[in-house]
C-alpha cells in the first residue's frame, strides 16, 4: 500500500442515513457504518485488521488492527481503543481461537514481524479480556526475506499453522508449538511469481488463498502444497494491487464468499467461494452515519476482515472491517460496515 491517511474520532453508527452518487466502474456505492480511532503513526501506517468474536457476549467482541510503524491496537465495536501493544514494525495480523496454551484454551494473535528485514518473523500474543490486553508470547523466525503478509488458523487436525509471506514471493507455512517452549517449524514453503500480501485460510476445505499484488488470487491445497492462480486481476472486477482477503460465511444453505480488496480503484470484489465466480463489487463513499456524523469513504485499502456472526443488537449479521488509506485527520484508521448493507446493496 502507499498513501497518507486517517480520521478524527470513532463513530458509533451501525447504519447510514445518506446514499452517495454512483460510480458504476467501482460498483455499488455504500457508506461505512462506523470507524475506529486513528492510529498514532503518520503517513502509511494502519494496515490490517482481525476480529475476535466474544462467544459469551458478542457485543463485547474486539477488533485488532496493525499500526505497521508501532504495534497492535485493540478496539471495541464502538471504535474506541481498548489496548495497545508496542511491537514496532508489524504488518498483517490474524488470530486463532480454541488454542491450548498454559493448560487452558486461549485466543492467540499473530502478526508478520518486519523488525528484522532479512528474516521474516512471526510475533505471537495471547489476547486477554479481563483486563483487555495483548500479552506477548514471543517471536519465531519463518525464513529468509522481508516478512509481509500473514494469516493463521487452527486446522482440522488441531494444529496451529501460521502463514507468513515475503516481498520476494515466498510463503512459509509454519507449524507453531505453544506448549512447552515456544517454537515454529517450517512445514512447507510455497511461492508466487511476484510480491504477495493478503491471505486467508479456508479451514473447511484446507485451502490457503493468497493475493499476488500484481496478478490476482492464488489457491493452495494445504494437503499437497499445489497452487494455481484462480482469480485474475483483470483491471475491471479486480484492479491491482490485490491486497486484503477475507471469507464471508453465509447462513446454512447460503453462499460463502471470498472478499478481496481491489486497491487500484479503492473498491471491494466478491467471488462465490464454491466456484470463484464473480458476484459483485462495491466501494465506500463519503456519507452521513445514522447519528448524523460525517464519515469519509475509503481509499487504497490494504487489509480487510469479515465475520458474519452476530455481534449483538447493533451488528446482528456481522461486520466487515477495512483499512482506510486516507482520512480527513491525516492519520489512518479502520472502517466498519454492517454486513447487512453489503448483502442488500449487492443483492446477495
Amino acid at each position: 500500500m502507499r498513501l497518507i491517511i486517517p480520521t478524527a474520532m470513532a463513530l458509533l453508527a451501525s447504519a447510514c442515513a445518506t446514499t452517495p452518487p454512483p460510480d458504476p466502474a467501482r460498483g455499488v456505492p455504500l457508506v461505512a457504518s462506523a470507524q475506529t480511532a486513528n492510529v498514532r503513526s503518520v503517513d502509511d501506517a494502519a494496515d490490517d485488521p482481525a476480529i475476535w468474536v466474544n462467544p459469551a457476549d458478542p457485543a463485547a467482541s474486539l477488533i485488532i488492527g496493525t499500526d505497521k510503524q508501532a504495534g497492535l491496537y485493540v478496539y471495541g465495536l464502538d471504535g474506541a481503543v481498548r489496548a495497545f501493544a508496542e511491537a514496532g514494525r508489524v504488518n498483517n495480523v490474524d488470530l486463532a481461537t480454541g488454542i491450548s496454551f498454559g493448560g487452558e484454551e486461549a485466543v492467540i494473535v499473530g502478526a508478520s514481524d518486519r523488525n528484522d528485514m532479512a528474516t521474516a518473523h512471526i510475533a505471537l500474543y495471547r489476547l486477554n479480556t479481563d483486563p483487555i490486553a495483548l500479552e506477548p508470547i514471543g517471536r519465531i523466525p519463518a525464513g529468509p526475506g522481508e516478512g509481509y503478509g500473514f494469516c493463521m488458523a487452527r486446522l482440522a487436525n488441531g494444529q496451529l499453522h501460521a502463514f507468513v509471506n515475503t516481498t520476494e514471493g515466498s510463503i512459509y507455512d509454519v507449524l507453531v508449538t505453544l506448549e512447552g517452549e515456544l517454537s515454529g517449524s517450517v512445514f512447507r514453503t510455497m511461492t508466487v511469481p511476484s510480491q504477495p500480501e493478503g491471505c486467508v485460510v479456508d479451514t473447511r476445505e484446507n485451502v490457503l488463498y493468497v493475493g499476488e499484488e500484481a496478478a490476482g488470487v492464488w489457491r493452495f491445497d494445504l494437503d499437497s502444497g499445489a497452487g494455481e492462480l484462480v482469480v485474475a486481476a483483470d483491471g475491471s472486477n479486480l484492479v491491482p494491487d490485490v491486497e486484503g482477503l477475507a471469507i464471508a460465511r453465509g447462513a446454512e444453505g447460503d453462499t460463502d464468499y471470498l472478499v478481496v480488496s481491489s486497491q487500484g480503484d479503492s473498491a471491494y470484489a466478491l467471488y462465490r467461494l464454491a466456484d470463484l465466480g464473480y458476484a459483485g463489487r462495491f466501494y465506500l463513499a463519503d456519507g452521513t452515519a445514522a447519528d448524523g456524523s460525517a464519515i469519509d469513504g475509503t481509499t487504497e485499502t490494504d487489509g480487510i476482515e469479515v465475520t458474519t456472526a452476530s455481534l449483538g443488537p447493533a451488528w446482528p449479521n456481522g461486520i466487515m472491517v477495512v483499512q482506510d488509506g486516507a482520512t480527513p485527520a491525516g492519520t489512518q484508521n479502520f472502517k466498519m460496515i454492517d454486513w447487512r448493507r453489503i448483502v442488500e446493496g449487492l443483492g446477495l
